[in-house]
C-alpha cells in the first residue's frame, strides 16, 4: 500500500447535481462577463459584476479572500499566462482575455475559464486560441473509466505541438467539488498510460495553457500573475467535469450556447 498516494475523492450520484447546478451558474456568470468585456471596459469592472451576480444568485466567488486574493475573479491578457489580477486599465482592441470565474453554490465549486477577442485581434491570436480550444476537448474526449491522466496529458501536448504551440507546464487542473482545489492534478502534458487512473464519481478540471511562444513562465512580485517569459501570446480555456460510467459530463458548458467563434 503507498501511504503517500494522495486521496482523491469519489462522488456519488446524487453529488451530481450539486455540480451541475454550480458548473451552470460560472458559466451563465461567463456568458454574461464575455457580452460585457469591450474595448474601454476595465477589468475592474468585469470583477465588480461578477461579485454582484455571484450576490444575486447567492453565491460566493471562490477566489475572493482565497489566499489573501482579493478579487473575483482572475483577468489574464495578451502574454498573462493565468491570475492576472483585475485593475481600472481600459481594455484595448487587439488584445486577448481569459476570463476565470468560480462560483460556490450550496457548497460545490464551479469553475471555468474562456480567452476571448477585444475587439478585432490579429490573426496569429485567432489562431493560438483555436488551438487552445480544441486542445481542451482534445483533452476531454479521453475522458472515461479507466483512462489515465497521462492520457489526458497526452492528448493536449500532440495536439498543441503538432501545431507549433507550446505547452505551459507549470501549472495543471485539479480535483474538485466540496472543495476548490483536491487530487487528482491534471497535467496537460504526459505520456499514454501513466499517473492517476480515472474512476466514476471523479471531478476535476482541464484548464490548458498554450503559449505561441516557448512555454516558459514566471510569477511576478504580486506573487499571482503568471507571464510568459519571453512575452509571447497565451491563451487558455477551462470546464469542470465528472467522469461518468462510460464517459464523461461537461458541467459547465454555457446555458446560453456560446461557442468559441473561432473554433474549425
Amino acid at each position: 500500500m503507498n501511504r503517500h498516494r494522495p486521496i482523491i475523492p469519489i462522488h456519488k450520484p446524487a453529488d451530481y447535481e450539486g455540480m451541475r447546478k454550480a458548473g451552470q451558474l460560472a458559466a451563465a456568470a461567463l456568458d454574461m462577463l464575455v457580452e460585457e468585456a469591450k474595448p474601454g471596459i476595465t477589468t475592474a469592472h468585469l470583477d465588480k459584476l461578477a461579485f454582484e451576480f455571484a450576490m444575486d444568485n447567492n453565491a460566493l466567488p471562490a477566489t475572493l479572500h482565497y489566499r489573501g486574493y482579493k478579487y473575483s475573479i482572475c483577468t489574464s491578457i495578451n502574454h498573462v499566462v493565468c491570475h492576472g489580477m483585475p485593475n481600472n486599465k481600459p481594455l484595448k482592441k487587439g488584445s486577448i482575455l481569459n476570463i476565470d470565474v468560480t462560483l460556490i453554490l450550496d457548497g460545490w465549486h464551479g469553475d471555468t475559464s474562456r480567452t476571448i477577442p477585444i475587439g478585432d485581434i490579429p490573426t496569429k491570436a485567432a489562431r493560438l486560441m483555436d488551438i487552445t480550444y480544441n486542445a481542451l476537448f482534445k483533452g476531454i474526449e479521453v475522458v472515461r473509466p479507466g483512462a489515465t491522466t497521462g492520457d489526458i496529458g497526452h492528448a493536449i501536448q500532440a495536439y498543441g505541438e503538432s501545431e507549433r504551440c507550446s505547452i505551459v507546464t507549470d501549472f495543471c487542473g485539479h480535483g474538485l467539488g466540496r472543495q476548490f482545489h483536491t487530487p487528482p492534478n491534471i497535467l496537460h502534458y504526459g505520456k499514454p498510460g501513466e499517473g492517476v487512473t480515472l474512476e466514476e464519481g471523479m471531478f476535476f478540471t482541464i484548464e490548458p495553457m498554450l503559449n505561441l511562444g516557448r512555454p516558459n513562465v514566471k510569477v511576478l512580485a504580486d506573487g499571482w500573475t503568471a507571464v510568459t517569459k519571453d512575452k509571447s501570446l497565451s491563451a487558455q480555456f477551462e470546464h469542470s467535469i465528472a467522469v461518468t460510467k462510460d464517459g464523461y459530463e461537461i458541467f459547465t458548458l454555457s446555458p446560453g450556447g456560446w461557442q468559441h467563434q473561432f473554433r474549425k
